[in-house]
């Protein structure tokens, strides 16, 4: 059963950061490429970061040198450090993976992280 469980969200201070975590029930993890999304309300869920297999990845401008998007095979998990936290960082976070071109319309319940003083 294809499952994603994130984790590691809370309530921070502005400045502050926080590390996310995303474990994934699938086999073959290392040939995804996986993402972490983030959805606040009124808005559409965005991208904030992508790792794809092998390594390689990419940020949304609005957290280029603050968030760092990391994985780990052997455990089936990613992590997002995310420093130097905003309050318009606030959301709820999401991972997703990707196999090829497709990406699964299946999501996670998701993290609640807010940013304020």
């Amino acid at each position: 059963q294809e499952q994603l469980v994130e984790s590691g969200g809370g309530l921070v201070q502005p400045g502050g950061s926080l590390r996310l975590s995303c474990t994934a029930s699938v086999l073959h993890f290392s040939l995804y490429t996986m993402a972490w999304y983030r959805q606040t309300p009124g808005k559409e869920r965005e991208l904030v970061a992508a790792i794809l297999s092998g390594g390689r990845t990419n940020y949304a401008d609005s957290v280029k040198g603050r968030f760092t998007i990391s994985r780990d095979d052997h455990k089936k998990t990613i992590y997002l450090q995310m420093n130097t936290l905003k309050p318009e960082d606030t959301g709820v976070y999401y991972c997703r993976k990707k196999y090829g071109s497709t990406w699964s319309e299946y999501w996670g319940q998701g993290t609640q992280v807010t940013v304020s003083s």
